[in-house]
């Protein structure tokens, strides 16, 4: 009880001292991932750091104690992430719905709700999945047409959802619905719900993608029955809801992104040592989009720290996640001579992978238009 962070005389609320406690308590563990290594057992393990991370107060910090958290600034979760991913302990992918999903809850949740659930997630005893976009209503999610229909003091909701990550392994889901009749305008007639993954009437169906790893998902609702309880704020406030989220969705589940990136540059710089050939331009264009883009991190954690709330400024992080992406991949292409193409390797998945970095999280396209509308005034055209 209590674990060795508790026992710790450094102010773990600043970030230096934060850094190094949790520097020198992971040098003592044991959390080496199994091999081989699946999608299941990624998610197996994210599960065992994140219960390790909890009992000994790291994974804490960070978060309001009203939530289970032991407070402290937002960039305290950063430094986890950091830290983890950096040393390949966990897969960035599944830290992404702990930074997204555990924001919403906490602001949009009843107390008593948050208070019962966040911290099964912080913890790892659940995964949450995060339901969106559509087949017919991807980067429009104004255009959503799953629909939930009120009995009572129960909802019953029908639709379908796609590209919906980790929801085979989720145990909950920040659903998405329209609750508004034909007269109510699109944005104000969208609710959100808070769905146990195991009620009747869902169906999950893993989607193959062309690299290999079966992350999305389509999701089928079908009479799925939710009581009225589990509607995160009030009716029509859905969209508030998903324009607070998707901020975070554009920078802060990235934090740990940059640190797995990170040590993929790394690992292409002695790769390509070992061929004998030498680091170029290239790798230092490289090089310099990475730290761009952990400079623009470093940015909006501070205002976050500041106490400010994270809007379409976050547009930018995004962009420059994506180019910093695509640029390592397109690089490890260029100068690992034939890999790509002729070798099942990780080189070979990340690189395909890489192609959706443009477009999960809202494609470039709409980014550089928010940039241009809302943070540069240019106007429509």
């Amino acid at each position: 009880p209590g674990g060795p962070a508790a026992t710790m005389t450094a102010d773990l609320h600043d970030p230096r001292q934060f850094r190094t406690a949790l520097r020198s308590w992971l040098d003592g563990q044991d959390l080496t991932p199994p091999e081989p290594q699946t999608l299941e057992s990624e998610m197996v393990q994210f599960a065992r750091v994140q219960r390790a991370l909890y009992d000994a107060d790291f994974g804490r910090y960070g978060w309001p104690e009203a939530a289970g958290g032991l407070g402290g600034p937002d960039a305290l979760r950063a430094i986890v992430g950091e830290e983890v991913v950096g040393r390949r302990l966990v897969e960035p992918g599944p830290f992404s719905m702990l930074e997204v999903l555990t924001p919403t809850m906490i602001d949009y949740a009843t107390p008593e709700l948050a208070a019962d659930m966040v911290p099964r997630l912080l913890r790892g005893d659940e995964q949450w999945c995060q339901g969106f976009s559509e087949p017919g209503s991807g980067s429009d999610l104004a255009s959503l047409t799953t629909r939930a229909v009120r009995k009572g003091d129960q909802w019953v909701i029908n639709g379908q959802k796609v590209w919906t990550s980790f929801a085979q392994f989720s145990q909950r889901c920040i659903l998405l619905t329209r609750t508004g009749d034909a007269d109510t305008p699109n944005h104000a007639g969208i609710s959100a719900f808070f769905v146990d993954m195991d009620s009747p009437g869902i169906d999950v169906r893993p989607l193959h993608t062309m690299h290999g790893v079966d992350e999305f998902c389509e999701v089928y609702f079908d009479d799925v029955v939710v009581d009225d309880s589990r509607m995160l704020g009030k009716p029509g406030d859905g969209w508030r809801l998903a324009m607070d989220l998707l901020p975070y969705e554009r920078s802060t589940c990235f934090w740990q992104r940059i640190a797995y990136l990170y040590s993929r540059f790394d690992a292409l710089i002695a790769e390509v040592s070992d061929q004998g050939a030498s680091v170029d331009d290239e790798m230092g264009e490289t090089y310099l989009a990475l730290h761009t883009l952990r400079c623009r991190s470093a940015a909006t954690q501070k205002r976050l720290a500041d106490g400010h709330r994270l809007g379409p400024d976050t547009s930018i992080d995004k962009v420059l996640l994506a180019t910093a992406e695509q640029r390592l991949y397109d690089t490890a292409h260029d100068l690992l001579s034939g890999g790509i193409e002729l070798e099942d390797s990780p080189w070979r998945t990340e690189y395909l992978y890489s192609r959706a970095a443009t477009i999960y999280g809202g494609t470039a396209e709409v980014q550089r238009n928010i940039i241009a509308r809302r943070l540069l005034d240019l106007g429509k055209e």
